[in-house]
């Protein structure tokens, strides 16, 4: 009771509201611009939270958290561009209701849907806290080197439409992250003799570099108005009810939301894919997909909103990242001192529970504050790029710059600019390199720890044993649900044809 009250009384103290709605704010400017997303609003809080209180910082990392994946509708719906990889499939439905005037309805539903999906996010994140606390305590270094493998065969098997290209992309990020002084061992690992990479690369640096710098350059290509209009018609209401309407799709797909951002390494990048799939494939009248159904864009808005709340589990409990996003987060909170894993529930339970009451008094800022400034956010899509760019790239290299206040952090940030600028031309999975370079330091260090203390025994206990069979598992259906996926992907070829044009 006494944690309660305390986390309570933290949650609604004056800074640590203004702190959530600051959070909330930066992430709706983040999530206007097409293509950046949390992985790159998160990467560019980095550097401002050195130094701050925890609770404060941990409200602004959350608010940021919470409100991205509601605010990257807005380039899906009025631009046909996604707002992130966790938005596409929004764009299937909702730009063409955009392009019939129906832009305001769709808005309303996906900001509605988001909110509820949020709220479901958070509970489940609450109830499941007293429940997993025996078991995560039982969690000992085999079971926590087997569940961050558990991470890399998701995310290299769901990034892309090409397995391969996924697990090669996670084995990119895990050669980043060797990169400097090793883990469990005394010695040094690719450094080249250059001192600069004695201490690895940052992750800011790492994050910047394969997310903001290839969507500022594709952008910048174009050389136009993200958007031609920035109409969004009547229909608010409407949206709301049809909200409210299809009730079940939000609750279902919330709860495939809360799941799959519950698996490490998965998020937001296959998320939206499988509630719009789900969604098709169980419905009875199809027709209407891709061409305008407001189903498709309840489905995806409310299963991302309620994967954050998902995705702070493994976060918070295992160290282990849930998304690319989530990766990032976990990166502050070892800025902040914070150790995720089984000692969260013992060290930092009262911070914990504010977080989970703060995502969700963020989701209610976030949709709140979407609605209301959705009229002047729209007209911003007609401002030339060429006029934002300067200002975003100027954030973006102070970011950089702040992680040793060295040269070297800026040829990195352009060496990383380039790497992420490839990775996006030839389709290679950018989120895939990333979780690989978060992971790499505690798949070497539990398995270092495993090895010293329980011989090769550590692969006989039963935790390692159910898990191995869970990877093996999912790395089956895995690739069969790419099958399904492709032709999900398929389900509408005239909206597709039509955000090909639109990127034109």
């Amino acid at each position: 009771m006494e944690v309660f009250l305390s986390s309570l009384l933290v949650l609604l103290s004056p800074s640590h509201l203004i702190y959530i709605i600051g959070g909330v704010v930066l992430g709706l400017c983040v999530g206007i611009l097409p293509g950046l997303g949390g992985i790159v609003g998160m990467t560019i809080l980095l550097p401002v939270i050195y130094g701050m209180d925890p609770h404060n910082a941990f409200s602004l990392l959350i608010g940021m958290v919470a409100v991205i994946p509601t605010s990257d509708t807005f380039p899906s719906v009025m631009m046909g561009i996604p707002g992130s990889s966790a938005s596409q499939a929004t764009i299937m439905d909702g730009y063409p209701l955009a392009k019939k005037g129906e832009a305001a309805k769709a808005l309303g539903s996906a900001f509605s849907a988001s909110l509820i999906g949020g709220l479901i996010g958070a509970t489940v994140l609450t109830m499941i806290i007293p429940i997993a606390r025996p078991l995560v305590l039982m969690f000992g270094s085999p079971e926590l080197f087997m569940l961050a493998l558990l991470g890399m065969s998701m995310v290299g098997v769901l990034s892309g439409n090409q397995p391969i290209k996924g697990i090669i992309g996670a084995g990119i990020g895990l050669m980043l992250g060797a990169i400097g002084d090793a883990p469990a061992v005394t010695e040094y690992r690719y450094t080249f003799g250059i001192d600069y990479l004695m201490d690895g690369l940052s992750l800011v640096i790492v994050g910047l570099g394969l997310f903001a710098f290839p969507e500022i350059i594709d952008l910048l290509i174009k050389s136009r108005p993200i958007s031609q209009t920035a109409e969004l018609g009547k229909g608010w209401l409407d949206g709301v009810k049809d909200t409210i309407k299809h009730k079940f799709i939000v609750l279902r797909c919330s709860v495939i939301g809360v799941i799959i951002g519950f698996i490490p390494g998965l998020g937001g990048s296959v998320i939206d894919w499988i509630a719009y799939g789900h969604i098709i494939q169980t419905s009875k009248n199809k027709e209407k997909f891709g061409k305008g159904d407001i189903r498709g864009v309840i489905a995806p808005e409310s299963a991302n909103n309620a994967k954050e709340g998902g995705g702070l589990i493994p976060t918070f409990l295992f160290g282990i990242p849930g998304s690319g996003s989530m990766a990032v987060f976990l990166g502050g909170l070892l800025i902040l001192g914070i150790q995720p894993g089984p000692a969260m529930l013992t060290e930092n339970i009262d911070l914990l529970y504010t977080g989970i009451w703060s995502l969700a008094l963020a989701n209610i800022f976030g949709a709140g504050l979407a609605l209301v400034l959705s009229k002047p956010i729209t007209k911003l899509t007609v401002i030339p790029f060429n006029y934002l760019a300067p200002f975003m790239i100027l954030i973006i290299t102070f970011a950089s710059y702040q992680a040793t206040f060295s040269w070297g952090d800026l040829i990195a940030l352009l060496c990383m600019g380039l790497l992420g600028w490839l990775m996006k031309q030839f389709g290679w999975p950018r989120p895939a390199a990333l979780i690989g370079f978060v992971l790499a330091g505690n798949l070497e260090q539990y398995l270092f720890i495993s090895v010293q203390r329980y011989g090769m025994g550590w692969l006989t206990r039963p935790g390692v044993i159910i898990m191995a069979i869970i990877i093996v598992a999912s790395l089956s259906t895995s690739i069969l649900y790419q099958k399904k996926l492709k032709s999900v992907g398929q389900a509408a070829p005239d909206s597709s044809n039509e955000n090909k044009e639109n990127k034109k």
